[in-house]
């Protein structure tokens, strides 16, 4: 296989680790950002533990198109491609509206959404020349609405709007477009920590193969939304 290059926002754990760890396997370059050194460093020790160096990190921040701008350049005068961007970086803070903070609204936007806008805009060049691929990860909370979810619900249906605009705006240069949009998956996400009792939940892994099987499919199809939910989640 010809050489290709992902490059995946908030990769260090989580969703973003787990598509991380499935492209290597398909023989992948794949560059993380997260906006901790330590936790980027952490993270490609792991990956890259079969020895092959294929994943390399970059501190950065997605609520700075600069930031943004300055990581594809870099992969850029490395690589000298890029094939797929995975915008995946993500936060959540659940409160009624009484309790909700400014400070929590601002930071919810500025990287579920304002964050995937930046990305895509330092991304779309480089991706016209490749015909590459784009690939954000929603949630079901892009579509279903819920109780102290006024922020978080807000910043998803956005980016669920946004990608599905998007997708027809670059389908002309041969860029796919696809929003994957997950229920309930055993991560970190919002201090949690993933244990045995999560096992009826999605797994990161699961999403890394649904991500490789979309980049396998014939390039005539294109699925645009994809929504992903537990097979067999608890009785209430």
């Amino acid at each position: 296989m010809s050489k290709k290059v992902a490059y995946i926002t908030g990769g260090s754990k989580g969703i973003g680790y787990g598509i991380a760890e499935q492209l290597i396997g398909e023989g992948y370059v794949v560059y993380i950002t997260a906006r901790s050194q330590s936790g980027l460093d952490q993270a490609t020790a792991k990956l890259n533990r079969g020895g092959n160096e294929a994943v390399k990190g970059i501190v950065c921040d997605v609520r700075s198109l600069d930031h943004q701008t300055a990581a594809v350049a870099q992969i850029m005068e490395a690589e000298g491609q890029l094939d797929l961007l995975v915008a995946n970086a993500g936060v959540g803070h659940f409160a009624s509206i009484e309790d909700m903070t400014p400070g929590q609204w601002n930071e919810m936007i500025d990287i579920n959404l304002t964050g995937v806008f930046n990305s895509v805009k330092a991304c779309v060049e480089a991706l016209k020349v490749s015909q590459g691929y784009i690939i954000t990860i929603a949630s079901l909370a892009g579509t279903n609405f819920f109780a102290r979810g006024s922020g978080y619900n807000a910043s998803k249906f956005g980016l669920v709007g946004f990608t599905q605009s998007i997708m027809l705006d670059l389908r002309q240069y041969g860029i796919k477009v696809t929003t994957i949009m997950p229920g309930s998956v055993s991560t970190y996400f919002n201090g949690r920590t993933p244990s045995s009792e999560e096992g009826w939940k999605i797994q990161i892994e699961d999403l890394g193969q649904m991500v490789v099987d979309l980049l396998k499919m014939n390039p005539r199809t294109l699925p645009s939304k994809i929504e992903v939910r537990p097979t067999m989640p608890p009785s209430k």
